[in-house]
C-alpha cells in the first residue's frame, strides 16, 4: 500500500517535515523518524533526503540520532544557513534549532553542521533559547531579518506564538507575541515574505491550528499582514487555511530558488504530513509495508489578489508532469446520472473542468474514486449544489477515520475547475485557482482502482477529462 508518488518513509515511522532547505543545487529535506517505532520504541531522530524536482527523492540517512546527548530526543525545529558565520561555527554551517525535552521540560537547542547538513554536533548542551515556566514551548522557525540584519524566531508557546531575535542565533531576546486564543492549540509556526501577482510585497504569517472547535479545519491556518521585526498585524483577523481536509498537518513552506541559486520572491513550495494526531497510527501500512508515514504532495504556492484580501493558491508541484507514464484525454463527457470510464489506475493526477446550466443545476455532481469493482467502496469528491460546498466524503472507504469535508461554492458560476491526485493512501482534491484543497488519507485495497463520474437530479458537462498516471522512480 506504500504511495507510487508521495513521499514516504523508508521504514518505521515519521510525523513532523521540516523546512527544506537550498544547497549545492538540491534541496535537503529532513522529517522526524523513529526506527524504533514498531517494536514500540520511543523518540525520534532527524532523518534526511534530497531532491532536486520536490517528487523524486532520495534517502540520505539519520542526521541527527535520537538520544544523542542527555537532553533527550530532537523534535520540529528548523534549518538555517549561516552564510554570515554569525554562529561562529564558520561561513556556511547548517544550524538546527531543535527542540529537545530533558526532564520534560520543553526548550530551544542549537546543533551544527560543517559538512553541509549530512551530520550534526550539539552546539553545548545549554538550550539557547530556555523555557520561562510553560507547558507548550516549542517548534522554533527561525529567518534572516533583512530589514533589521538580525536572526528572527517564531515559536509555539500554546496559544500564542512568542517572537525572538537574536545577532548569532545563540542568544534570543523577546521582542513580541501574537496570540489566538480560539484556534486550539498552535504548533510549527511559519513566516515569511512574498510577492503577489500583482508585483506587492506582503507577510504571511502561518501556524498549524485546531479549529474544529469552530468548524474549521485542523491543518494549516495563515494571515496576509504586516511584520515590523517585532509584531505582526494581520490584514484581516480570521486566518485562511492552506487545506481544508483533514490530513495535513505540520505543514512548512520554503523558498524557490532558480538555477542560478537565486530566491524567487513569488513562488514558495509547502509540504504537509498526511496525517493527524486524532488518529496517528490507524494505518494497514505498517501490515503490509512495515511503515507509517507518508507526506501530501509537495506544492507550488503562489499569493493571489483577491477582492478585499490576498491569499494563497496551491498547486500540485509543477515537475510531477514530469513523472507521467501515461495520459488519457478522454475530452468533453457529458454525464446525467453517472458514467464509468474505462480507465482504471491506482496513482493518477486527474483534471478536468465541470459545467453546469446555472438556472438548472443538478443537485450533486462530481467523482467516485478508489471505487471498488462492485461499487461499495469508493471516495466522492465533487460539489453539493443545493448545499452549497464542494466536499471529499472518505467514508464510503477504508480510512483512519469517516467524514467529509466541505467548502463554500457558488452554484451560479456554472462551472467548476477540479484537480485531483489519488494515490495508494491519499486522495487531494484542488479546486478552483487552488485557494480551496481538500487532502484526506485514504486507503484503498489493490482492485479499488475506478472512477465514476455523476450528475445527480440533472447534467452535467465534464469538459476536457484528463487523468495522467504516474510513477516515480526509485
Amino acid at each position: 500500500m506504500r504511495p507510487v508518488y508521495h513521499f514516504s518513509v523508508a521504514d518505521n515511522w515519521k510525523n513532523d517535515p521540516q523546512r527544506p532547505i537550498y544547497l549545492d543545487g538540491e534541496y535537503h529535506y529532513y522529517y522526524l523518524y523513529n526506527a524504533d517505532y514498531i517494536t514500540g520504541g520511543g523518540g525520534t531522530s532527524w532523518r534526511r533526503a534530497t531532491t532536486t524536482d520536490h517528487v523524486a527523492f532520495r534517502d540520505r540517512g539519520v542526521s541527527i540520532p535520537k538520544f544523542s546527548n542527555n537532553n533527550g530526543d530532537c523534535w520540529s525545529g528548523c534549518l538555517v544557513v549561516d552564510e554570515r558565520n554569525t554562529s561562529g561555527y564558520g561561513a556556511g554551517a547548517v544550524i538546527a534549532l531543535v527542540t529537545q525535552a530533558p526532564e520534560g521540560r520543553q526548550a530551544q537547542y542549537l546543533w551544527y553542521s560543517t559538512d553541509r547538513g549530512r551530520s550534526f554536533q550539539p552546539g553545548g548542551t545549554e538550550p539557547v533559547l530556555p523555557n520561562p515556566g510553560l507547558h507548550d514551548f516549542r517548534d522554533p522557525k527561525v529567518i534572516w531579518d533583512e530589514d533589521r540584519q538580525r536572526w528572527f524566531m517564531a515559536n509555539a508557546e500554546g496559544q500564542k506564538l512568542g517572537f525572538y531575535a537574536s545577532p548569532d542565533l545563540r542568544s534570543w531576546q523577546r521582542v513580541g507575541e501574537f496570540v489566538r486564543s480560539d484556534l486550539g492549540l498552535l504548533e510549527c509556526p511559519d513566516l515569511f515574505l512574498m510577492t503577489a501577482d500583482d508585483g506587492t510585497p506582503h507577510w504571511v504569517l502561518g501556524t498549524s491550528a485546531n479549529g474544529k472547535g469552530r468548524g474549521l479545519p485542523a491543518t494549516y491556518a495563515y494571515w496576509t499582514g504586516v511584520f515590523d521585526g517585532s509584531s505582526f498585524t494581520p490584514d484581516h483577523p480570521e486566518p485562511e487555511w492552506l487545506d481544508y481536509g483533514f490530513d495535513f498537518y505540520g505543514a512548512v513552506t520554503y523558498p524557490h530558488h532558480d538555477a542560478s541559486g537565486a530566491v524567487d520572491p513569488g513562488l514558495r513550495r509547502a509540504i504537509g504530513w498526511a496525517n493527524f494526531w486524532d488518529y496517528p497510527h490507524n494505518t494497514p501500512t505498517l501490515a503490509t509495508d512495515g511503515y507509517n508515514g507518508d507526506d501530501m504532495i509537495v506544492r507550488d504556492v503562489r499569493l493571489k489578489r483577491g477582492t478585499g484580501a490576498y491569499y494563497l493558491t496551491s498547486a500540485p508541484t509543477s515537475a510531477l508532469g514530469n513523472h507521467v507514464k501515461r495520459t488519457h484525454r478522454l475530452g468533453d463527457l457529458a454525464v446525467t446520472g453517472t458514467k464509468d470510464l474505462k480507465v482504471r489506475s491506482l496513482a493518477y493526477d486527474l483534471s478536468c473542468e465541470v459545467v453546469w446550466d446555472p438556472a438548472a443545476p443538478p443537485a450533486n455532481l462530481g467523482l467516485e474514486v478508489c471505487r471498488a469493482p462492485g461499487g461499495g467502496r469508493h471516495v466522492a469528491a465533487g460539489a453539493y449544489l443545493r448545499g452549497p460546498f464542494t466536499y471529499v466524503n472518505r467514508g464510503p472507504t477504508i480510512n483512519p477515520t469517516a467524514g467529509e469535508t466541505q467548502t463554500a461554492v457558488d452554484p451560479s458560476a456554472g462551472r467548476l475547475a477540479l484537480r485531483i491526485l489519488v494515490d495508494r493512501t491519499s486522495v487531494e482534491m484542488f479546486v478552483g485557482d487552488g485557494r480551496v484543497v481538500h487532502s484526506h488519507r485514504v486507503f484503498p485495497l489493490e482492485g479499488d482502482d475506478g472512477i465514476r463520474l455523476y450528475a445527480h437530479e440533472g447534467a452535467a458537462l465534464f469538459r476536457d477529462l484528463t487523468i495522467r498516471e504516474i510513477a516515480v522512480s526509485p
